[in-house]
C-alpha cells in the first residue's frame, strides 16, 4: 500500500494570519481571511491554519468562528495551552488543535514546544481537548526527545519546526535537514502523523517536501507576501507546484 503523501508530495495548508495582520494595521475591515482562506482552498489547498493568540495582534475570535462554517477542507486552530484557548476550542471544534508556545514580545513563534519539561500540564490539556474529540498535534523541535515526550502525553501527531533549516545556510542548512529527516522518520515509526512548518518559502521548500514521512506542510508568511503581489489562487498554486515536484 502506498504510504500517505508518497506519489504526489504532502498537503499543503496554508496559514492565512498575516492577511488579518495587514487589516489590523487600520482596524478595518480588508482584507478578510476568511476571504482568502476560501481562494486558497479553490486554488488547491488542503488545510487552513490560523493562530488565534492571547493578545489578537491578527485573527480575531470572529474569523474563527466563519471559517468553521466556510472551511471545506480542515480548519487547523493553532494556540497556547491555556484554559482560554481549550474553551474556545472545544466550543468551535476545529477539525486539528496544534499546541504551540507563545509570548506576547516576539513577532512570530520562535522555536518548538518545550513538551519534555511540562509532561504533566501538556498530558492535561491534551487529555481534556482529545476527550472533547479534537485530535491534537504539538509544535516541536526537530528533536527525539521533544517528538517522544509529544507521544507520552497522548498527542496524535506533531508539526517538526523548520524555522533552523530555513535560516541555516550551506553545510548548517543540511545538518539541520538531516535533523528534520531523522526526526520525522523517528515520529512515523512511533505512530504519529507528521507535517512540518515555519519559514518555509518558495526557494526552500522541495527538501522538506521530499521527507517521505511529512504528510502536510504548514506555510504562512511566504505565501501571503506572494500572494499581495500575484494574489492568492496564483501565490497557492506556485507552491503547490514546487511541493509536488519535490517527489517527482
Amino acid at each position: 500500500m502506498e504510504r500517505a503523501g508518497a506519489r504526489r508530495g504532502p498537503r499543503l495548508a496554508v496559514n492565512v494570519d498575516h492577511i488579518a495582520t495587514i487589516r489590523q494595521a487600520r482596524r478595518g475591515r480588508d482584507p478578510d481571511p476568511v476571504a482568502a482562506a476560501a481562494l486558497a482552498e479553490l486554488a488547491g489547498a488542503e488545510g487552513i491554519i490560523v493562530h488565534l493568540r492571547e493578545d489578537r495582534r491578527h485573527i480575531q475570535d470572529r474569523d474563527l468562528r466563519l471559517l468553521r462554517e466556510t472551511v471545506s477542507t480542515r480548519l487547523n486552530l493553532e494556540m497556547a495551552a491555556t484554559e482560554e484557548m481549550v474553551g474556545i476550542a472545544t466550543a468551535v471544534r476545529p477539525d486539528l488543535v496544534t499546541l504551540v508556545p507563545e509570548r506576547r514580545e516576539e513577532l512570530t513563534t520562535e522555536g518548538g514546544l518545550e513538551v519534555a519539561g511540562q509532561r504533566g500540564r501538556l498530558t492535561s490539556v491534551v487529555g481534556t481537548l482529545q476527550g472533547a474529540g479534537l485530535p491534537v498535534s504539538l509544535f516541536v523541535a526537530p528533536e527525539e526527545e521533544q517528538v517522544e515526550a509529544a507521544k507520552a502525553v497522548g498527542a496524535t501527531a506533531v508539526e517538526l519546526h523548520t524555522g533552523r533549516y530555513a535560516e541555516a545556510r550551506g553545510e548548517a542548512a543540511r545538518e539541520v535537514l538531516g535533523a528534520l529527516i531523522r526526526a520525522a522518520r523517528f515520529a512515523a515509526g512511533a505512530g504519529l502523523r507528521v507535517s512540518a512548518g515555519h519559514g518555509l518559502t518558495y526557494a526552500n521548500v522541495e527538501p522538506v517536501a521530499a521527507i517521505p514521512e511529512v504528510e502536510e506542510l504548514n506555510i504562512g508568511h511566504c505565501i501571503v507576501a506572494r500572494a499581495a503581489l500575484v494574489g492568492m489562487e496564483r501565490a497557492v498554486r506556485e507552491m503547490l507546484t514546487r511541493i509536488r515536484g519535490a517527489r517527482a
